[in-house]
């Protein structure tokens, strides 16, 4: 099914990619600081937290939330357990570049998991816009030279990147193709803290293991401290509330396109933390991104 795009839905899926562009950059500094899954589950404690006060109501004992915990605990593991989970430890031993790279594969992955899993046929615009929404990124990260394209290597975190590509792929189409309890529809805090309470468990559960199975350690100090104040405030409750309510009107197909903004915005923030000038190859990789975001949600 298609759908149309308007200015705030718009708005509702281009603000995550921006402040996951901020997470990707983020964890990369902080990865000598903190273990991956650790740094996921500080993370999410935090915002949970944080979102307790607003949604603590959804997790009373009579809640229709432990009715249907089966899906709260799949979207918990997918969305929260796994996603940056993967993703920061893919940033261990992959650069920010090729990470974000093989993330551009979403729209690909959005569309597969819709056609094969959810019976959502793929339409022939979807397949044109995924095209040029993946030539606009690798535009972006080859800086306009063949020779950079050529010079890109896959290492073991590109994998981890694959699978938090495919894990959030998953995520994004079960917003959607379930129902939600009555209780829980109209109420955004008290669906996003439903999935938390369960990818802490999930979380905690692959942090405890990083302890148990590697030498684990932590550097405490005013860096990590400001991290994780950001990345638990705008890629986790700010971005998440987003996405959900985005993907709710645009649909995964279409929304998968949006997440490709997320190298673009990634450039940009090099350009303006490290005081390069932005380059022709910056404003045709956009249009290659927004075109094939324009062609994908044609009716």
């Amino acid at each position: 099914m298609q759908h149309r795009l308007s200015p705030s839905t718009i708005a509702l899926l281009t603000l995550p990619p921006l402040l996951w562009a901020g997470n990707a950059v983020v964890g990369r500094l902080v990865h000598e600081l903190v273990p991956p899954m650790t740094l996921n589950f500080l993370r999410w404690a935090i915002a949970f937290a944080l979102l307790l006060p607003l949604a603590g109501r959804t997790l009373r004992r009579d809640s229709p939330l432990w009715a249907h915990w089966r899906r709260y605990s799949l979207l918990g593991l997918l969305g929260v357990g796994c996603y940056n989970a993967l993703q920061y430890l893919a940033l261990q031993t992959s650069t920010p570049i090729n990470a974000t790279l093989v993330g551009s594969s979403m729209p690909v992955w959005m569309l597969s998991v819709g056609a094969l899993f959810f019976g959502v046929p793929v339409a022939r615009q979807q397949l044109l816009g995924a095209l040029l929404s993946i030539v606009g990124v690798v535009l972006v990260l080859s800086r306009g030279e063949w020779a950079q394209l050529m010079a890109f290597k896959l290492v073991a975190g590109d994998l981890f990147m694959l699978l938090a590509t495919i894990a959030w792929s998953f995520y994004s189409w079960l917003l959607v193709r379930t129902t939600e309890p009555p209780g829980l529809r109209q109420d955004w805090s008290g669906f996003l803290i439903a999935q938390m309470v369960f990818g802490l468990g999930w979380s905690g559960l692959f942090a405890g293991g990083e302890w148990l199975l590697t030498p684990a350690h932590i550097s405490w100090g005013w860096p990590l401290l400001a991290a994780l104040a950001f990345i638990a405030v705008g890629p986790a409750l700010l971005a998440y509330r987003c996405w959900g309510s985005g993907v709710q009107q645009a649909g995964p197909g279409v929304a998968g396109f949006f997440i490709n903004l997320t190298p673009l915005f990634a450039a940009l923030m090099s350009t303006l933390f490290l005081g390069e000038h932005p380059h022709l190859y910056h404003a045709v990789a956009f249009g290659f991104i927004v075109g094939g975001i324009v062609v994908s949600a044609r009716r």
